[in-house]
């Protein structure tokens, strides 16, 4: 595929701003500021936006079982259309209508016209299966050194061994690298911001994670990198002003006091035009966040749920989240390259087998269900039974 010039994208992409801009957005003349971008959706628009959707979201986080990470799910030569196909079918019957899907900036700079074609390609697919997708622009999980080509094999019975961050720790930590950022961002809103197979975007999941000390990643350098990273990320986005709402979801630690609350959650919740937040806890932990987050008056989406061993499981969440209509995104679907069955402490904890009780996903990788039990009150959850 032949790729498009940075210099030529990104004299696109100024051409497509000033048009927003000439159309009445309200995105900042800088495209350098750190301040909190302009443009955020006002909350009857958040909630008509949710309305439309025709009905509560329910879906999972996405990565098929061939994939030990993002970069093997898109690249060329690993990009299988017949497995995304066969593996939405399962989706599809259990009701779900979106997916949340991780990209990665090195697909663009690697080949960015095939990058679309493929998400093209994708997003036909789901659409095709009655399915929206709520794509990730980056990452702060896992390993902090990404590379394109050939994606190292899992490590056995680890979980998630081979993921990576986007854009990882070299280039989180280089402003130089800020102009290929920016075309990434902007050339894919750009493409896609009218698109009604998208669903939403999610533009950095998890920014400030450590890792559990996994890595060699200082942990106050990387909140304060992401942390600039993500006021950028924002203001870029702002600047194309995509039709589909804008979010980045908390994580961690205490939101019960707006005025106590981290600068960055502070800052995530402020500029998210719908709230999404994650939560691997009991229901009661998850109620009370859910209360917590009503205050803003938006549209609530947990982006990701669902760990067996600590409480967070389809019987005891699923039924609360439709209830207070908060979209369910779980995480893991198929069981494959990424070993999400193994628990978090895979990592330190040595495996020899899979353990009795899976930590995530929901199908084997011949589409047999772990849980007859969870898919059927999945199926009952969205309607799908009835169909």
């Amino acid at each position: 595929m032949k790729k498009i010039a940075p210099w030529m994208m990104l004299l696109l992409l100024t051409a497509a701003t000033a048009c927003n801009n000439n159309k009445g957005s309200n995105a900042s003349d800088s495209t350098d500021t750190l301040t909190a971008p302009a443009g955020r959706w006002t909350a009857e628009r958040a909630e008509a936006w949710y309305q439309q959707q025709g009905g509560w979201l329910a879906g999972a986080n996405y990565a098929p079982a061939y994939a030990v990470n993002e970069l093997e799910m898109w690249q060329a030569e690993t990009f299988d259309t017949a497995a995304i196909d066969k593996e939405l079918g399962w989706a599809q019957q259990l009701g779900f209508n979106v997916i949340r899907v991780f990209l990665h900036n090195l697909l663009w700079q690697q080949d960015s016209t095939g990058m679309v074609k493929r998400m093209d390609q994708f997003l036909d697919i789901a659409s095709r299966h009655g399915i929206g997708t709520m794509f990730v622009l980056f990452d702060g999980v896992w390993n902090p050194d990404p590379h394109t080509g050939k994606q190292p094999a899992p490590r056995p019975h680890v979980h998630n061994s081979g993921w990576v961050q986007a854009p990882g720790t070299a280039a989180l930590k280089d402003t130089a690298n800020d102009a290929a950022l920016k075309s990434y961002v902007q050339g894919i809103l750009t493409h896609f911001g009218n698109d009604s197979r998208v669903k939403l975007w999610d533009l950095f999941n998890e920014p400030d994670n450590d890792n559990g000390g996994r890595f060699s990643e200082d942990p106050a350098e990387k909140y304060k990198y992401a942390f600039i990273l993500l006021r950028k990320v924002f203001q870029w986005s702002r600047e194309v002003n995509p039709s589909q709402p804008l979010t980045v979801a908390p994580w961690r630690r205490n939101w019960s006091d707006t005025a106590k609350m981290d600068p960055m959650d502070h800052f995530m919740f402020d500029q998210s035009d719908v709230i999404s937040f994650h939560c691997y806890e009991t229901l009661a932990s998850t109620q009370a966040k859910v209360q917590l987050l009503q205050r803003y008056g938006r549209p609530l989406i947990c982006s990701e749920y669902m760990a067996r061993p600590t409480g967070s499981t389809f019987q005891n969440i699923l039924p609360y989240f439709k209830e207070q209509h908060v979209g369910a995104i779980n995480w893991g679907f198929v069981s494959g390259k990424t070993q999400t069955i193994y628990p978090w402490d895979s990592w330190t904890k040595k495996y020899t087998a899979p353990p009795k009780v899976w930590f995530h996903d929901i199908f084997h990788e011949d589409g047999t269900p772990y849980d007859t039990a969870e898919t059927a009150l999945i199926r009952k959850m969205t309607g799908a039974e009835q169909q």
